[in-house]
């Protein structure tokens, strides 16, 4: 076949049809028979099979294309929409933004200058502006899609050394070089924050010690009283904090900071106040859980993951700033692409806001979100599962095979399944950590773990609606199946007979 008719074009529209609607027809039969939300495949079993596909052959037929794809990715990919999927923070996703998914890769708009996307560029911005009206930022308020939670708080941590930089050059009465500024920044954030901040603070040039993470409350939130120790400690050792983080929506325990007390001590010593809301911001959509969110309003920058509790699907994020001005600071002007004088002809080119230069319009999948569903449906959603989650926790708190840390404000669950008392309680870690790689095993569901306090624990993250109470019981009694198999078949073996006396 000739190269050319397989470009998109006029010509080749049916062809576009053909494949597409083969495509589609493919997975949807897929979905409509996942029976588990996982294979349980080894990267052993399944690297042989792609290895082996000779790149450099080309098939030629869409469809023998999608029948290989069907043995390398769809029989083993991880389906979220299941509803024993409960590990990550991955949503099933609404079929208005697989509309948004299927148009915006077609047309292919790239949302770095207003003369590659047009009408892209105004809907985004006018998505900013809904949010940013949401969260209550205030009439100078702007922002940026980004790839995801990381990315924006990696941005929210250079407008915040940015402007750290200049106050100090504005405070010293001497000149002062940026070199001799960087190593005197610290962040302040929980312990039980995203690890993209000292990530961020690693990226940004700052040394290992800039992040200073304080303690958290018996609720997983950070502690107020601890934040204003620390931050009258960089004070007095003459340490300039650039930023305070706060999150709604801890990924392990989605627990909510308590943000006004923050934002108060933010106030009062003239910090950077970042909220990491990557998780929480579904409850910028709910009708009955907003309060939730009380005084993030007051943050100068703020993350959202539309993909994680708007049930959009990857990518779809972005960072809000209170001032627009401050993303001046991830500005460059290029000839080629976006001049400078093209800023003062008031030409919107996303560009001079976005740490990314070619970018998706991901912000078409939100839009036809909410033109088709409207923002107090994707709340109900949401409301949904940290319904579920309150039921999941009051579950495993009368089941004496668990034990359950705390109760979230959001859809997470952390717990861990406890052998009998006596000497067996030392091998709860490993039962823990045994039963979730062999429930994965068996494909029969999904879940995730983490570390409290030094032990391992499992964890439920339910953003699925579909998922049930029963379908939570069920995957409870499955975990303790198996940790209590391991434990019954290490007692047995003579060794450990003997240790436990």
């Amino acid at each position: 076949m000739d190269a050319r008719a397989h470009l998109f074009n006029g010509a080749t529209v049916e062809d576009y049809r053909r494949s597409l609607t083969a495509g589609i027809d493919r997975v949807a039969a897929r979905i409509a028979g996942t029976e588990r939300p996982f294979t349980g495949i080894t990267p052993d079993r399944l690297a042989p099979e792609i290895s082996a596909v000779d790149l450099d052959r080309p098939l030629g037929d869409p469809a023998e294309a999608l029948a290989e794809l069907e043995d390398v990715y769809l029989r083993d990919a991880v389906y979220f929409h299941h509803p024993r999927y409960l590990a990550h923070l991955n949503c099933p996703v609404v079929i208005p933004a697989l509309l948004g998914e299927a148009v915006l890769t077609a047309v292919n708009s790239s949302l770095d200058t207003w003369d590659q996307s047009a009408g892209g560029t105004l809907i985004e911005r006018r998505l900013i502006d809904w949010t940013a009206e949401r969260i209550g930022l205030g009439p100078d308020a702007d922002g940026v899609f980004t790839s995801g939670g990381s990315q924006s708080n990696f941005q929210a941590m250079l407008l915040a050394r940015e402007e750290a930089c200049d106050r100090a050059s504005a405070d010293s009465p001497v000149p002062i070089a940026k070199q001799d500024i960087l190593p005197r920044l610290r962040i302040i954030a929980s312990e039980a924050g995203h690890f993209s901040v000292q990530k961020s603070a690693k990226m940004l040039g700052l040394g290992p010690d800039a992040v200073i993470t304080v303690g958290t409350d018996r609720h997983r939130r950070m502690n107020p009283a601890a934040l204003a120790r620390e931050i009258d400690r960089c004070r007095r050792e003459d340490l300039r904090v650039m930023a305070v983080v706060g999150t709604a929506g801890t990924t392990d325990f989605g627990s909510i900071d308590p943000l006004p007390q923050i934002a108060d001590l933010c106030a009062d010593a003239g910090l950077w106040l970042h909220v990491d809301a990557a998780y929480g911001c579904g409850l910028l959509a709910s009708r009955t859980r907003r309060d939730l969110l009380d005084g993030i309003e007051r943050a100068h920058s703020v993350t959202v993951d539309y993909h994680k509790s708007f049930f959009q699907p990857v990518s779809s994020s972005a960072l809000l700033v209170r001032d627009g001005a401050a993303l001046r600071h991830a500005t460059y002007y290029a000839d080629y692409l976006n001049p400078a004088r093209m800023a003062k002809r008031r030409i919107p080119n996303q560009v001079d806001k976005s740490v990314q230069t070619t970018r998706r319009f991901d912000a078409l999948k939100l839009w036809l979100t909410l033109r088709v569903m409207g923002a107090d449906a994707i709340g109900a959603l949401f409301d949904e599962v940290v319904d579920r989650a309150t039921e999941a926790y009051d579950l495993l708190a009368e089941d004496p095979r668990f034990e359950v840390v705390t109760r979230s404000q959001l859809s997470t669950v952390v717990f861990r399944w406890l052998p009998p008392a006596g000497p067996l309680r030392a091998l709860a870690d490993e039962a823990n950590l045994h039963a979730r790689e062999a429930l994965a095993a068996s494909g029969e569901a999904v879940v995730a773990g983490t570390k409290v306090d030094g032990h391992h624990y499992l964890k439920f993250t339910l953003l699925n609606p579909e998922t049930t109470l029963d379908d939570i019981a069920h995957v409870l009694d499955l975990l303790a199946e198996h940790a209590g198999r391991y434990v019954n078949d290490r007692t047995a073996a003579p060794e450990l007979c003997r240790a436990a006396g």
